[in-house]
């Protein structure tokens, strides 16, 4: 059926629906996925969140890993779409708050007569309160850029992207501020959120399976040798951490429930599809379906050694970003700061859990599948030195990964 819908009716169902939030949000829905990200941003913004476990736990400081893992994504976005980092993480708190309202439904989009009940619980004024405040951060930005445009004629100028948008802007009349502002939500919110909650999950699976971690972190180990930082050309050769990763995301997939809006009438298997029809496609179940795959509810890295399955959105069992049309555009960023996040998290500390503690790995749900309970299971974590002739054991507690180290 998701193959059908996706291939034979793709174009069909190329929409998605315009919720209420949504429309106030996002500028009328008027996103475009553009994306280029720096190769030595994400080193430099994982070499700062790996100082930041180290210097925390050798003062037997508090470490909040799951909060690591969304402030890096967050400052790696930052400084590739607006040049530099934005203080005290304004852009995602506003996002993250945003985000819980894009995901609730309201009486408008279910029942319009009784749209006038979102006003009286007070939801359409915290949106628009929400959506203004970035509004006008972005508005900051741009203009910003727009004083300092003499300076993009200097080649040793950081061409960030709203960089490259205002160029495009130059040659495009129709491409408005707001397709700009637009495309800097999407980034926060769809690149912010899906990255950190992959990271989140992968890391507390390996945590939850120490011999697939001994494993992962034998392989990142063996790779990097004794240099002083993982290098994205040595991910390439982590063909397991590939593997745990793409595990990790089959039971927990970075887009659990699509939803498609057709935009003419269609017929599916003899039902009849009207225009503007709602389609929901439930992606936990077809990745967890037993009869495409062994002990589905497992986490087994070594099934995907000689299945040649890929989450591009051509194998339609294992779609964890999507497919289609409507497939996540920022797949490739998503997954390098992924593995380069993992990788690192392996090679410089060992972990496990404190005094065996059952992780609690229910799952929330906003626009991507989160865990539910984030401050439930500790961990241990030991730094790994390079040198191998000392041992520095660290306390250190993690939200969804809560650890505490000695």
């Amino acid at each position: 059926m998701v193959r059908e819908i996706k291939v034979t009716h793709d174009i069909a169902f190329a929409n998605r629906p315009q919720t209420t939030a949504v429309k106030l949000s996002l500028y009328g829905c008027s996103i475009l996925s553009i994306w280029r990200v720096g190769h030595n941003v994400r080193e430099e913004e994982i070499s700062i969140m790996i100082q930041k476990i180290s210097q925390l736990s050798s003062m037997g400081a508090l470490v909040n890993v799951s909060e690591l893992a969304t402030t890096l994504t967050n400052d790696i976005v930052c400084r590739c779409a607006l040049g530099r980092k934005h203080g005290n993480s304004h852009f995602g708190d506003l996002a993250g708050k945003l985000l819980k309202l894009q995901t609730a439904i309201t009486f408008s989009d279910r029942f319009a007569w009784l749209g006038w009940m979102d006003n009286l619980i007070g939801f359409m004024g915290r949106i628009k309160k929400i959506s203004r405040e970035l509004d006008i951060s972005y508005d900051h930005v741009i203009d910003e850029h727009l004083i300092h445009e003499n300076k993009h004629d200097d080649p040793d100028y950081n061409k960030d992207f709203i960089y490259i948008l205002l160029q495009i802007q130059k040659h495009h009349t129709n491409f408005t501020r707001e397709n700009i502002k637009a495309i800097i939500m999407d980034m926060f919110i769809g690149e912010t959120e899906s990255t950190s909650s992959t990271i989140e999950w992968a890391f507390a699976e390996l945590v939850k399976n120490p011999n697939v971690m001994r494993k992962a972190q034998e392989e990142v180990r063996r790779v990097v040798g004794k240099k002083d930082k993982v290098d994205e050309e040595d991910i390439h050769q982590m063909h397991y951490l590939k593997l745990v990763i793409k595990e990790s995301l089959r039971l927990h997939p970075d887009v659990a429930i699509n939803v498609l809006e057709s935009s003419m009438v269609t017929n599916i298997r003899g039902f009849h599809v009207s225009a503007n029809t709602r389609l929901v496609i439930n992606n936990c179940p077809i990745q967890r379906d037993p009869k495409q795959w062994e002990r589905p509810d497992e986490f087994i890295p070594e099934r995907f050694s000689c299945n040649p399955v890929d989450f591009k959105g051509k194998d339609y069992k294992f779609i964890p970003f999507g497919a289609g049309r409507e497939i996540c555009p920022g797949i490739s960023f998503a997954m390098t700061v992924i593995e380069s996040a993992i990788a690192n998290l392996l090679y410089w500390f060992d972990w496990k859990t404190l005094d065996g503690e059952e992780l609690d790995m229910t799952e929330g749900f906003r626009v991507t599948v989160t865990m539910k309970n984030r401050t439930t299971s500790c961990y241990c974590c030991i730094s790994f030195d390079l040198n191998l002739s000392s041992t520095l054991y660290m306390y250190i507690l993690v939200d969804s990964l809560k650890i505490t180290c000695s």
